[in-house]
Parts: structure tokens; sequence; C-alpha cells
């Protein structure tokens, strides 16, 4: 009886610790904002991560840094050994390399490189972004190719470049764009900027208005920015004025359901392609590899850039096969 006693304490001792083991590895994806949908896709490929490894996601909106801040003290508080983010401000990384230095959690960023107080990238958080310099060339060269398809004389082409210099890759988007299309043959006094608020199409559509009113001397247009909301807002704006597909070209930056849209609509709009960026990847490969680091030690590389492939009405099919989306 006494051996019996013995073997059933300690059995009732080991089984916390028996639930403890079995409870679900933690891993959060913080990002700036939850309601865009290249941020909905890339939680969607994370969740697919989760699923496939075996661990629990935990999606956080941080549109502010008090926010940002908040959700990494909750994911310590749910006992989550890392996470992925897309902070709202780049300038935010110390605070962020502090606060998961604290909590012990692995910390991986996305999309916006995280930078020091000298506007430096932080060595020891890894990254996973793009070129975004040169998805803008590619930008670029998609528009000249089709304004010479167009038949356009190019010192007639207005440019507008909806701007969102605060962000550093926003910036590198645009002026890669701007930059090609200048090495083309446009006249650098047809770009015309056009600072947007947020990122989103509604930002985008107000300051393309603007831009618009300030220069109607232009009969033609092309159009891009950050992502495709802005590239669509300065579609919408157009049409208000009167600018339809024969007079506008605008091509956006992510592939997102935003371009899907677009492009399913019975008739084509000045919308004409996007730059299709993998949010599976970016929320997949992130993901997967903020877990193996917590689990396994395998420290993902510093820095992971993806490359872009145009995609338009008539191709996105074929792309979307290829890029395994």
């Amino acid at each position: 009886m006494k051996i019996q006693r013995r073997a059933l304490t300690l059995a009732l001792l080991a089984a916390p610790f028996a639930v403890q083991a079995a409870d679900p590895v933690k891993i959060g994806f913080l990002v700036k904002q939850a309601e865009e949908p290249w941020f909905q896709d890339e939680w969607k490929y994370a969740e697919q991560a989760a699923k496939d490894k075996g661990f629990t996601l935990v999606k956080i909106g941080i549109p502010n840094g008090e926010k940002m801040m908040a959700a990494i003290d909750n994911l310590a508080a749910q006992k989550a050994v890392g996470f992925v983010i897309c902070a709202p401000d780049v300038k935010l990384g110390v605070a962020v390399n502090r606060a998961a230095k604290r909590h012990k959690l692995k910390v991986m960023s996305v999309d916006d490189q995280l930078v020091d107080g000298a506007g430096k990238p932080i060595a020891d958080i890894p990254h996973m972004g793009i070129s975004g310099y040169e998805i803008g060339k590619q930008v670029g060269q998609a528009l000249i190719a089709e304004i010479k398809a167009r038949g356009w004389k190019l010192d007639e082409v207005g440019v507008l470049r909806v701007a969102f210099d605060q962000l550093p890759t926003a910036r590198d988007r645009t002026m890669g764009a701007a930059d090609a299309l200048k090495a083309a043959g446009v006249p650098a006094a047809n770009v015309v900027d056009a600072p947007q608020a947020k990122t989103d199409t509604e930002s985008a559509f107000n300051a393309a208005n603007i831009a618009f009113t300030k220069n109607a001397k232009f009969k033609k247009w092309v159009a891009f920015g950050l992502n495709d909301e802005a590239a669509l807002g300065a579609v919408r704006a157009g049409e208000g004025r009167g600018i339809k597909q024969d007079a506008m070209l605008a091509v956006g930056i992510g592939g997102s359901q935003t371009a899907l849209n677009e492009f399913t609509k019975p008739t084509p709009t000045g919308f004409y392609g996007t730059v299709l960026i993998s949010p599976k990847r970016h929320g997949y490969e992130t993901a997967a590899m903020v877990f193996d680091w917590a689990t396994q030690g395998k420290v993902p590389p510093p820095v992971t850039l993806t490359s872009g492939i145009l995609m338009t009405r008539k191709n996105q099919a074929e792309i979307r096969k290829q890029m395994g989306l």
C-alpha cells in the first residue's frame, strides 16, 4: 500500500509539469495596420506555419508605440517565446529590442527594418523585407514599357509619386520608380509629389486629388506609391476628374487582395498592374523562423530580401500559381 501511495503522490506532483509541457508554444505576430490586406495576408500564412509546425499564433495590431509596448508585455504574460513585428515607426527599434530582451523573447522584424537612434539597422534583430529601391525600379520599368506600348510621348506624361517619405522603405520604393522613369526619358519636372498622411487608399486619394488640381496641364498620368492602396487611391482620384483608363497608368506594390479585386472588375481601370511581393514568404517564413529559433536555437539570417514580379490583369492567374498563392 505504501508503495502504491508513494507512486500516486509522485504522479500527482508530476501532473502540473505534464500539463505545462503539453502547452503549445506561442509566437506573436505584431503589425502596424491590421486592417490592410497585405497584413491580413501575412497573418493568414503565419497561421499556416503555426498549423504546420504545431505552435499557437498570437495576432495583435499595433497602430502606435504605446499599443506596441503593451502588446510585447502581453505576449510575455502569455508566456510566448518570441514574435515577428512590423512596427508603427521603425525608430522604435531600440524600445522593441530592450523589451524583447527584458522578457527573454526572440524578435524578428518584417517588411520595415527597425533602426536605432542613429537610423542604423539593429544588427541583432533579424529582418525579412524587400529591396525597396529595386522593387521601385521594377514599377518604373513596367510603366515605361506600357507608356511605349500605348504610344504616349514621354514629355507629355505627368508622373504622380504618392509619397510617404517618413518611412524609409516607402521613400526607397517611390524614388526607385521615379528614377527609372527619368532614366528612360521622362522629364524630371514632370514628377509631382503627392504626400499622403497614412498608407491607405483614402489618404492616397486625398493626396492625388490635390496634385491633380495643381497640375491640370497634364492630360495623361502614371502613378505609383508605397503599396497597392496608394496606386489605387490615385486611380480613384483620377476617375473622379475624368482621367480614365485610356489616360491613366498605375502600378502598385504588394499583389494584395486590393489589386486582385481591381483586376476582377468587368471593365479594366487605370490600375494596370502590381509588383507582387510574397506575403506568403513574409508571413509563413518569419513565423517559422522565430519558432525554430526559440525551440531549436536556429538563428535566422541577419537579412533576407525577397524579390517581386509584375502581375497584371492578364497574367494574374499564372503568376499567382508560380508564387504558390
